[in-house]
Protein backbone atom coordinates (compact mmCIF):
# COMPACT_ATOMS: atom_id res chain seq x y z
CA UNK A 1 0.00 0.00 0.00
CA UNK A 2 1.65 3.19 -1.20
CA UNK A 3 1.49 6.50 0.58
CA UNK A 4 1.27 9.56 -1.64
CA UNK A 5 -0.99 12.26 -3.06
CA UNK A 6 -3.89 11.17 -5.25
CA UNK A 7 -7.09 12.63 -6.73
CA UNK A 8 -10.54 11.41 -5.69
CA UNK A 9 -13.97 12.39 -7.04
CA UNK A 10 -16.83 12.45 -4.53
CA UNK A 11 -20.48 13.46 -4.82
CA UNK A 12 -22.47 14.76 -1.84
CA UNK A 13 -25.58 16.81 -1.14
CA UNK A 14 -25.53 19.91 1.03
CA UNK A 15 -27.83 22.84 1.74
CA UNK A 16 -26.54 26.12 0.34
CA UNK A 17 -27.80 29.26 2.07
CA UNK A 18 -28.43 31.45 -0.94
CA UNK A 19 -29.28 35.14 -0.48
CA UNK A 20 -32.87 34.38 -1.50
CA UNK A 21 -33.18 31.63 1.12
CA UNK A 22 -31.76 33.92 3.79
CA UNK A 23 -34.33 36.56 2.81
CA UNK A 24 -37.17 34.04 3.07
CA UNK A 25 -36.01 32.92 6.53
CA UNK A 26 -35.65 36.53 7.64
CA UNK A 27 -39.15 37.39 6.46
CA UNK A 28 -40.56 34.38 8.30
CA UNK A 29 -39.28 35.50 11.68
CA UNK A 30 -40.12 39.19 11.18
CA UNK A 31 -43.13 40.69 12.95
CA UNK A 32 -45.78 42.34 10.79
CA UNK A 33 -44.34 45.80 11.52
CA UNK A 34 -40.85 44.68 10.53
CA UNK A 35 -42.21 43.13 7.33
CA UNK A 36 -44.03 46.36 6.47
CA UNK A 37 -40.81 48.36 6.96
CA UNK A 38 -38.85 45.86 4.86
CA UNK A 39 -41.41 46.05 2.06
CA UNK A 40 -41.29 49.86 2.08
CA UNK A 41 -37.52 49.68 1.61
CA UNK A 42 -37.92 47.25 -1.29
CA UNK A 43 -40.53 49.48 -2.93
CA UNK A 44 -38.05 52.36 -2.89
CA UNK A 45 -35.14 50.23 -4.09
CA UNK A 46 -36.74 48.05 -6.78
CA UNK A 47 -38.36 49.91 -9.73
CA UNK A 48 -40.26 46.76 -10.79
CA UNK A 49 -42.20 46.51 -7.51
CA UNK A 50 -45.37 48.47 -6.94
CA UNK A 51 -48.13 48.49 -4.39
CA UNK A 52 -51.39 46.81 -5.39
CA UNK A 53 -53.83 49.69 -5.21
CA UNK A 54 -56.70 47.32 -5.88
CA UNK A 55 -56.51 46.35 -2.21
CA UNK A 56 -58.14 49.65 -1.27
CA UNK A 57 -61.12 48.94 -3.51
CA UNK A 58 -61.96 45.48 -2.22
CA UNK A 59 -65.70 44.97 -1.61
CA UNK A 60 -66.85 44.85 1.96
CA UNK A 61 -67.48 41.33 3.19
CA UNK A 62 -70.90 40.28 4.30
CA UNK A 63 -71.76 39.63 7.92
CA UNK A 64 -71.37 36.14 9.31
CA UNK A 65 -75.09 35.40 9.23
CA UNK A 66 -75.33 36.57 5.59
CA UNK A 67 -72.49 34.51 4.14
CA UNK A 68 -72.86 31.35 2.17
CA UNK A 69 -72.49 28.08 4.04
CA UNK A 70 -68.94 26.85 4.42
CA UNK A 71 -67.91 24.02 2.08
CA UNK A 72 -67.54 20.51 3.34
CA UNK A 73 -64.36 19.94 5.39
CA UNK A 74 -61.45 18.45 3.52
CA UNK A 75 -58.09 17.08 4.41
CA UNK A 76 -55.98 19.46 6.52
CA UNK A 77 -53.01 19.54 4.17
CA UNK A 78 -55.29 20.18 1.17
CA UNK A 79 -57.23 22.90 3.01
CA UNK A 80 -54.24 25.04 3.96
CA UNK A 81 -52.26 24.36 0.81
CA UNK A 82 -50.17 21.27 0.23
CA UNK A 83 -47.44 23.11 -1.64
CA UNK A 84 -45.88 24.72 1.43
CA UNK A 85 -42.19 24.49 2.13
CA UNK A 86 -41.71 21.62 4.55
CA UNK A 87 -38.96 19.26 5.54
CA UNK A 88 -40.36 16.55 3.31
CA UNK A 89 -42.12 18.42 0.48
CA UNK A 90 -40.84 20.62 -2.29
CA UNK A 91 -40.79 24.39 -2.16
CA UNK A 92 -43.32 26.34 -4.27
CA UNK A 93 -40.77 29.06 -4.93
CA UNK A 94 -40.25 27.91 -8.51
CA UNK A 95 -43.93 28.26 -9.40
CA UNK A 96 -45.22 30.99 -11.68
CA UNK A 97 -46.32 33.95 -9.56
CA UNK A 98 -49.07 34.81 -12.03
CA UNK A 99 -50.77 31.54 -11.08
CA UNK A 100 -50.75 32.38 -7.36
CA UNK A 101 -51.86 36.00 -6.98
CA UNK A 102 -55.09 36.37 -8.85
CA UNK A 103 -57.39 36.12 -5.83
CA UNK A 104 -58.12 38.68 -3.15
CA UNK A 105 -56.95 38.62 0.47
CA UNK A 106 -58.70 36.86 3.28
CA UNK A 107 -56.78 33.61 3.33
CA UNK A 108 -58.62 31.60 5.92
CA UNK A 109 -59.14 28.19 7.43
CA UNK A 110 -62.09 26.85 9.40
CA UNK A 111 -62.52 23.67 11.35
CA UNK A 112 -65.51 22.15 13.05
CA UNK A 113 -65.67 22.97 16.77
CA UNK A 114 -67.24 19.60 17.48
CA UNK A 115 -64.60 17.76 15.46
CA UNK A 116 -61.29 19.70 15.69
CA UNK A 117 -59.60 17.17 13.46
CA UNK A 118 -61.61 18.27 10.42
CA UNK A 119 -60.50 21.33 8.53
CA UNK A 120 -62.24 23.22 5.75
CA UNK A 121 -61.51 26.13 3.42
CA UNK A 122 -62.64 29.51 4.63
CA UNK A 123 -62.17 31.43 1.41
CA UNK A 124 -60.67 30.76 -2.01
CA UNK A 125 -57.03 31.43 -2.78
CA UNK A 126 -54.65 33.71 -0.91
CA UNK A 127 -52.29 36.47 -1.67
CA UNK A 128 -48.94 36.60 0.02
CA UNK A 129 -49.18 40.40 0.09
CA UNK A 130 -51.92 41.57 2.37
CA UNK A 131 -53.93 44.72 1.89
CA UNK A 132 -53.09 47.86 3.80
CA UNK A 133 -55.53 50.20 5.47
CA UNK A 134 -56.83 53.48 4.12
CA UNK A 135 -54.23 56.09 3.36
CA UNK A 136 -53.34 58.47 6.14
CA UNK A 137 -54.89 61.89 5.53
CA UNK A 138 -52.19 63.63 7.56
CA UNK A 139 -54.45 64.84 10.36
CA UNK A 140 -52.51 62.80 12.93
CA UNK A 141 -49.49 65.01 12.28
CA UNK A 142 -51.47 68.03 13.44
CA UNK A 143 -51.78 66.74 17.00
CA UNK A 144 -49.69 68.61 19.53
CA UNK A 145 -46.65 66.68 20.67
CA UNK A 146 -46.58 66.23 24.48
CA UNK A 147 -43.86 68.10 26.33
CA UNK A 148 -41.11 66.19 28.06
CA UNK A 149 -40.70 66.25 31.82
CA UNK A 150 -37.63 68.49 31.60
CA UNK A 151 -39.45 70.99 29.38
CA UNK A 152 -42.37 70.99 31.81
CA UNK A 153 -40.06 71.66 34.76
CA UNK A 154 -37.98 74.25 32.89
CA UNK A 155 -41.11 76.31 32.27
CA UNK A 156 -42.04 76.16 35.96
CA UNK A 157 -38.48 77.16 36.84
CA UNK A 158 -38.71 80.27 34.64
CA UNK A 159 -42.09 81.25 36.08
CA UNK A 160 -41.31 80.68 39.76
CA UNK A 161 -37.61 81.52 40.14
CA UNK A 162 -36.32 84.99 39.30
CA UNK A 163 -32.80 84.90 40.77
CA UNK A 164 -30.28 83.89 38.05
CA UNK A 165 -28.11 82.01 40.57
CA UNK A 166 -31.07 79.99 41.82
CA UNK A 167 -32.13 79.32 38.22
CA UNK A 168 -28.66 77.91 37.56
CA UNK A 169 -29.01 75.53 40.50
CA UNK A 170 -32.51 74.54 39.33
CA UNK A 171 -31.34 73.88 35.78
CA UNK A 172 -28.55 71.66 37.13
CA UNK A 173 -31.04 69.69 39.25
CA UNK A 174 -33.30 69.23 36.23
CA UNK A 175 -30.37 67.89 34.24
CA UNK A 176 -29.60 65.34 36.99
CA UNK A 177 -33.12 63.88 37.10
CA UNK A 178 -33.30 60.12 36.58
CA UNK A 179 -36.14 58.11 35.02
CA UNK A 180 -38.02 57.92 38.34
CA UNK A 181 -37.85 61.69 38.91
CA UNK A 182 -35.18 61.60 41.62
CA UNK A 183 -31.75 63.20 42.01
CA UNK A 184 -29.69 60.65 43.98
CA UNK A 185 -26.64 62.93 44.01
CA UNK A 186 -26.01 64.45 47.43
CA UNK A 187 -26.27 68.19 48.09
CA UNK A 188 -22.55 68.32 48.91
CA UNK A 189 -21.52 66.83 45.55
CA UNK A 190 -23.81 69.20 43.62
CA UNK A 191 -22.56 72.17 45.64
CA UNK A 192 -18.96 71.17 44.99
CA UNK A 193 -19.60 70.96 41.25
CA UNK A 194 -21.27 74.39 41.18
CA UNK A 195 -18.94 76.06 43.69
CA UNK A 196 -21.71 77.08 46.10
CA UNK A 197 -22.83 76.20 49.62
CA UNK A 198 -24.71 72.91 50.18
CA UNK A 199 -27.47 74.83 51.98
CA UNK A 200 -28.36 76.63 48.75
CA UNK A 201 -28.72 73.32 46.93
CA UNK A 202 -30.87 71.87 49.72
CA UNK A 203 -33.13 74.94 49.69
CA UNK A 204 -33.62 74.74 45.91
CA UNK A 205 -34.22 70.99 46.09
CA UNK A 206 -36.98 71.49 48.68
CA UNK A 207 -38.47 74.38 46.72
CA UNK A 208 -38.52 72.50 43.43
CA UNK A 209 -39.94 69.43 45.15
CA UNK A 210 -43.26 71.30 45.16
CA UNK A 211 -43.25 71.64 41.37
CA UNK A 212 -45.77 69.67 39.35
CA UNK A 213 -45.76 66.71 39.77
CA UNK A 214 -44.85 66.91 43.47
CA UNK A 215 -42.17 64.65 44.91
CA UNK A 216 -39.48 65.26 42.30
CA UNK A 217 -35.77 65.95 42.99
CA UNK A 218 -35.70 63.78 46.14
CA UNK A 219 -32.61 61.71 46.91
CA UNK A 220 -34.51 58.57 47.88
CA UNK A 221 -37.99 57.10 48.26
CA UNK A 222 -38.48 58.55 51.73
CA UNK A 223 -37.82 62.09 50.55
CA UNK A 224 -40.14 61.62 47.57
CA UNK A 225 -43.03 60.47 49.76
CA UNK A 226 -42.35 63.16 52.35
CA UNK A 227 -42.58 65.91 49.74
CA UNK A 228 -45.93 64.61 48.53
CA UNK A 229 -47.27 64.31 52.08
CA UNK A 230 -46.17 67.89 52.87
CA UNK A 231 -47.98 69.06 49.74
CA UNK A 232 -51.13 67.34 51.05
CA UNK A 233 -50.54 68.71 54.59
CA UNK A 234 -50.47 65.16 55.97
CA UNK A 235 -46.91 65.01 57.28
CA UNK A 236 -46.87 64.60 61.06
CA UNK A 237 -44.58 62.80 63.57
CA UNK A 238 -46.44 59.50 63.18
CA UNK A 239 -46.14 59.64 59.41
CA UNK A 240 -42.45 60.58 59.73
CA UNK A 241 -41.88 57.49 61.88
CA UNK A 242 -43.65 55.36 59.27
CA UNK A 243 -41.43 56.76 56.52
CA UNK A 244 -38.36 56.03 58.63
CA UNK A 245 -39.39 52.37 58.83
CA UNK A 246 -40.51 51.56 55.30
CA UNK A 247 -38.68 48.21 55.49
CA UNK A 248 -41.15 47.13 58.20
CA UNK A 249 -44.00 48.11 55.90
CA UNK A 250 -42.48 46.04 53.10
CA UNK A 251 -42.40 43.01 55.43
CA UNK A 252 -45.97 43.73 56.60
CA UNK A 253 -44.76 43.82 60.21
CA UNK A 254 -47.74 45.78 61.45
CA UNK A 255 -47.25 45.17 65.18
CA UNK A 256 -43.80 46.75 65.20
CA UNK A 257 -45.07 49.62 63.06
CA UNK A 258 -47.83 50.33 65.57
CA UNK A 259 -45.26 50.46 68.35
CA UNK A 260 -42.86 52.67 66.40
CA UNK A 261 -45.53 55.09 65.19
CA UNK A 262 -47.43 54.99 68.52
CA UNK A 263 -50.80 54.52 66.84
CA UNK A 264 -53.50 51.86 66.94
CA UNK A 265 -54.33 49.41 64.16
CA UNK A 266 -57.07 51.58 62.65
CA UNK A 267 -54.86 54.69 62.43
CA UNK A 268 -52.01 52.64 60.98
CA UNK A 269 -54.31 51.24 58.30
CA UNK A 270 -55.32 54.79 57.31
CA UNK A 271 -51.69 55.89 57.19
CA UNK A 272 -50.73 52.93 55.00
CA UNK A 273 -53.65 53.70 52.69
CA UNK A 274 -52.37 57.27 52.32
CA UNK A 275 -48.87 56.01 51.54
CA UNK A 276 -50.23 53.67 48.88
CA UNK A 277 -52.10 56.56 47.24
CA UNK A 278 -48.82 58.39 46.64
CA UNK A 279 -46.63 58.07 43.55
CA UNK A 280 -43.23 56.53 44.41
CA UNK A 281 -41.86 57.43 40.97
CA UNK A 282 -43.44 60.75 39.91
CA UNK A 283 -41.13 61.08 36.92
CA UNK A 284 -41.78 57.61 35.51
CA UNK A 285 -44.08 57.48 32.54
CA UNK A 286 -44.01 61.23 31.93
CA UNK A 287 -41.77 60.94 28.89
CA UNK A 288 -42.98 57.54 27.75
CA UNK A 289 -43.98 57.30 24.12
CA UNK A 290 -47.54 56.16 23.41
CA UNK A 291 -47.85 52.41 23.52
CA UNK A 292 -48.08 50.81 20.12
CA UNK A 293 -51.16 48.67 19.71
CA UNK A 294 -50.44 45.05 18.86
CA UNK A 295 -51.92 44.16 15.48
CA UNK A 296 -52.78 40.44 15.24
CA UNK A 297 -51.42 38.46 12.32
CA UNK A 298 -54.28 35.93 12.46
CA UNK A 299 -57.95 36.58 13.19
CA UNK A 300 -60.13 33.92 14.78
CA UNK A 301 -63.85 33.86 15.44
CA UNK A 302 -66.73 31.43 15.67
CA UNK A 303 -69.48 31.03 13.08
CA UNK A 304 -73.14 30.56 14.00
CA UNK A 305 -72.68 26.87 13.12
CA UNK A 306 -70.10 26.42 15.87
CA UNK A 307 -67.00 26.34 13.68
CA UNK A 308 -63.78 28.13 14.50
CA UNK A 309 -62.65 30.29 11.59
CA UNK A 310 -59.05 31.41 11.13
CA UNK A 311 -57.98 33.91 8.53
CA UNK A 312 -55.01 36.17 7.93
CA UNK A 313 -55.38 39.79 8.96
CA UNK A 314 -55.49 41.77 5.69
CA UNK A 315 -54.08 44.86 7.44
CA UNK A 316 -50.77 43.41 8.56
CA UNK A 317 -48.82 43.70 5.33
CA UNK A 318 -49.15 45.64 2.06
CA UNK A 319 -49.89 43.83 -1.19
CA UNK A 320 -47.28 43.88 -3.93
CA UNK A 321 -47.31 43.50 -7.69
CA UNK A 322 -44.48 42.87 -10.14
CA UNK A 323 -44.60 45.45 -12.94
CA UNK A 324 -44.03 43.17 -15.92
CA UNK A 325 -45.28 45.82 -18.35
CA UNK A 326 -42.69 48.33 -17.18
CA UNK A 327 -39.99 45.68 -17.56
CA UNK A 328 -41.10 44.86 -21.11
CA UNK A 329 -41.01 48.52 -22.13
CA UNK A 330 -37.72 49.32 -20.39
CA UNK A 331 -35.81 46.36 -21.78
CA UNK A 332 -36.51 47.33 -25.41
CA UNK A 333 -33.48 49.10 -26.80
CA UNK A 334 -31.64 49.00 -23.46
CA UNK A 335 -27.94 48.34 -23.21
CA UNK A 336 -26.35 45.19 -21.85
CA UNK A 337 -25.80 46.57 -18.33
CA UNK A 338 -29.34 47.94 -18.16
CA UNK A 339 -30.84 44.61 -19.26
CA UNK A 340 -28.78 42.77 -16.68
CA UNK A 341 -29.88 45.20 -13.96
CA UNK A 342 -33.55 44.88 -14.93
CA UNK A 343 -33.29 41.08 -15.00
CA UNK A 344 -31.84 41.05 -11.48
CA UNK A 345 -34.54 43.37 -10.19
CA UNK A 346 -37.26 41.27 -11.84
CA UNK A 347 -35.94 38.10 -10.22
CA UNK A 348 -35.71 39.87 -6.85
CA UNK A 349 -39.27 41.19 -7.14
CA UNK A 350 -40.67 37.79 -8.09
CA UNK A 351 -38.85 36.15 -5.21
CA UNK A 352 -40.10 38.71 -2.68
CA UNK A 353 -43.73 38.24 -3.75
CA UNK A 354 -43.37 34.48 -3.54
CA UNK A 355 -41.67 34.71 -0.14
CA UNK A 356 -44.49 36.88 1.22
CA UNK A 357 -47.05 34.39 -0.03
CA UNK A 358 -45.17 31.49 1.50
CA UNK A 359 -44.81 33.37 4.81
CA UNK A 360 -48.56 34.05 4.98
CA UNK A 361 -49.45 30.43 4.19
CA UNK A 362 -46.99 29.06 6.73
CA UNK A 363 -48.29 31.32 9.51
CA UNK A 364 -51.86 30.27 8.77
CA UNK A 365 -51.00 26.59 8.67
CA UNK A 366 -49.12 26.64 11.98
CA UNK A 367 -51.75 28.80 13.70
CA UNK A 368 -54.61 26.56 12.59
CA UNK A 369 -52.86 23.44 13.89
CA UNK A 370 -51.99 25.20 17.13
CA UNK A 371 -55.59 26.25 17.72
CA UNK A 372 -56.85 22.80 16.82
CA UNK A 373 -54.69 21.26 19.54
CA UNK A 374 -55.71 23.96 22.04
CA UNK A 375 -59.43 23.63 21.42
CA UNK A 376 -60.04 23.07 25.14
CA UNK A 377 -58.57 26.49 25.89
CA UNK A 378 -60.89 28.13 23.37
CA UNK A 379 -63.95 26.44 24.86
CA UNK A 380 -63.22 26.52 28.60
CA UNK A 381 -60.33 28.89 29.30
CA UNK A 382 -56.77 28.81 30.62
CA UNK A 383 -57.48 25.94 33.00
CA UNK A 384 -57.81 23.60 29.98
CA UNK A 385 -54.59 24.68 28.23
CA UNK A 386 -52.75 21.59 27.00
CA UNK A 387 -49.00 21.10 27.46
CA UNK A 388 -47.41 21.58 24.07
CA UNK A 389 -43.90 21.77 22.60
CA UNK A 390 -42.59 22.83 19.21
CA UNK A 391 -42.08 19.24 18.11
CA UNK A 392 -45.80 18.47 18.48
CA UNK A 393 -46.75 21.17 15.97
CA UNK A 394 -43.74 20.52 13.73
CA UNK A 395 -44.66 16.84 13.37
CA UNK A 396 -48.30 17.66 12.68
CA UNK A 397 -47.58 20.19 9.91
CA UNK A 398 -44.47 18.41 8.62
CA UNK A 399 -42.09 21.27 9.24
CA UNK A 400 -38.85 21.65 11.11
CA UNK A 401 -38.99 22.83 14.74
CA UNK A 402 -36.88 25.88 13.89
CA UNK A 403 -39.46 26.91 11.28
CA UNK A 404 -42.29 26.60 13.80
CA UNK A 405 -40.25 28.61 16.29
CA UNK A 406 -39.74 31.42 13.77
CA UNK A 407 -43.42 31.40 12.82
CA UNK A 408 -44.66 31.66 16.40
CA UNK A 409 -42.22 34.39 17.52
CA UNK A 410 -43.69 37.92 17.51
CA UNK A 411 -46.84 36.65 15.78
CA UNK A 412 -50.20 37.29 17.44
CA UNK A 413 -53.64 35.79 17.09
CA UNK A 414 -56.92 37.42 18.07
CA UNK A 415 -59.11 34.73 19.65
CA UNK A 416 -62.54 35.00 21.30
CA UNK A 417 -60.63 34.84 24.62
CA UNK A 418 -58.27 37.70 23.83
CA UNK A 419 -55.10 38.56 21.96
CA UNK A 420 -52.21 36.15 22.48
CA UNK A 421 -48.76 35.60 21.06
CA UNK A 422 -48.54 32.21 19.40
CA UNK A 423 -45.67 31.34 21.77
CA UNK A 424 -48.14 31.58 24.66
CA UNK A 425 -49.69 28.25 23.75
CA UNK A 426 -46.43 26.34 24.19
CA UNK A 427 -46.10 25.32 27.83
CA UNK A 428 -44.22 22.62 29.68
CA UNK A 429 -45.98 19.54 31.00
CA UNK A 430 -46.54 18.60 34.65
CA UNK A 431 -47.26 14.95 35.32
CA UNK A 432 -50.55 13.69 36.71
CA UNK A 433 -50.71 11.82 40.01
CA UNK A 434 -52.60 8.81 38.68
CA UNK A 435 -50.62 8.51 35.47
CA UNK A 436 -53.28 10.28 33.41
CA UNK A 437 -52.91 13.10 30.94
CA UNK A 438 -50.30 15.68 31.97
CA UNK A 439 -51.19 19.24 32.89
CA UNK A 440 -49.97 22.49 31.38
CA UNK A 441 -47.67 24.63 33.53
CA UNK A 442 -49.65 27.73 32.54
CA UNK A 443 -52.89 26.07 33.65
CA UNK A 444 -51.29 25.17 36.99
CA UNK A 445 -50.11 28.75 37.49
CA UNK A 446 -53.63 29.93 36.72
CA UNK A 447 -55.00 27.52 39.32
CA UNK A 448 -52.50 28.74 41.95
CA UNK A 449 -53.51 32.35 41.29
CA UNK A 450 -57.20 31.45 41.64
CA UNK A 451 -56.60 29.56 44.92
CA UNK A 452 -54.73 32.49 46.45
CA UNK A 453 -57.38 34.96 45.29
CA UNK A 454 -60.07 32.89 47.04
CA UNK A 455 -58.26 32.94 50.39
CA UNK A 456 -59.85 34.40 53.50
CA UNK A 457 -57.95 36.14 56.33
CA UNK A 458 -58.68 33.11 58.53
CA UNK A 459 -57.52 30.52 55.98
CA UNK A 460 -54.24 31.44 54.28
CA UNK A 461 -52.80 28.65 52.16
CA UNK A 462 -49.16 27.77 52.64
CA UNK A 463 -47.11 26.32 49.81
CA UNK A 464 -47.59 22.85 51.32
CA UNK A 465 -51.36 23.37 51.42
CA UNK A 466 -51.34 24.43 47.76
CA UNK A 467 -49.34 21.30 46.87
CA UNK A 468 -51.85 19.11 48.71
CA UNK A 469 -54.81 20.81 47.00
CA UNK A 470 -53.23 20.42 43.55
CA UNK A 471 -52.44 16.76 44.16
CA UNK A 472 -56.06 16.16 45.11
CA UNK A 473 -56.92 17.62 41.69
CA UNK A 474 -54.53 15.21 40.01
CA UNK A 475 -51.44 17.41 39.58
CA UNK A 476 -48.17 15.82 40.69
CA UNK A 477 -46.16 18.90 41.67
CA UNK A 478 -43.36 19.58 44.12
CA UNK A 479 -43.35 22.29 46.77
CA UNK A 480 -40.36 24.08 45.25
CA UNK A 481 -42.22 24.24 41.94
CA UNK A 482 -45.21 25.86 43.64
CA UNK A 483 -42.90 28.37 45.32
CA UNK A 484 -41.25 29.14 41.97
CA UNK A 485 -44.62 29.67 40.26
CA UNK A 486 -45.87 31.80 43.15
CA UNK A 487 -42.82 34.05 42.99
CA UNK A 488 -43.15 34.33 39.19
CA UNK A 489 -46.76 35.48 39.73
CA UNK A 490 -45.50 38.02 42.32
CA UNK A 491 -47.61 36.48 45.05
CA UNK A 492 -46.17 37.11 48.55
CA UNK A 493 -45.51 34.28 50.97
CA UNK A 494 -48.27 32.97 53.20
CA UNK A 495 -46.86 34.90 56.19
CA UNK A 496 -46.91 38.19 54.31
CA UNK A 497 -50.38 37.51 52.89
CA UNK A 498 -51.69 36.77 56.37
CA UNK A 499 -50.29 40.05 57.71
CA UNK A 500 -51.67 41.99 54.76
CA UNK A 501 -55.16 40.48 54.90
CA UNK A 502 -55.36 40.96 58.67
CA UNK A 503 -55.07 44.72 58.21
CA UNK A 504 -58.33 46.62 58.80
CA UNK A 505 -60.06 47.63 55.61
Amino acid sequence: MSIGPRLELRQAQSLVMTPQLRQAIKLLQFSNMEVAAFVEEELERNPLLERDERADALPERAALDQRDPLPEPRDAAEAVGGDLLTTTGASPLDADPHDQYENGPGDGVAYDNADPGRLSDRSPGANGGLSGGPEDDGTALLAEQPRSLREHLAEQLRLNIADPAERLIGAHLIALLDAAGRVPTSDEDIASALGIAPEAVAAMRARMGRFDPPGLFAQDLRGCLEAQLRELDRFDPAMAALLDNLELLARRDLKRLQAVCEVDAEDLAEMIAEIRALDPKPGAGFDDAPMQAVVPDVLMFATPKGEWVLELNPDTMPRLLVSGGFYARAVVGAGRDTRQYLAEQLASANWLVKSLHQRAQTILKVASELMRQQDGFLRHGVGHLRPLILRDIADAVEMHESTVSRVTTNKYIATPRGLFELKYFFTTAIAATAGGESHSAEAVRHRIRAMVAAETPQEILSDDAIVAALRREGVDIARRTVAKYREALRIPSSVQRKREKSMPA
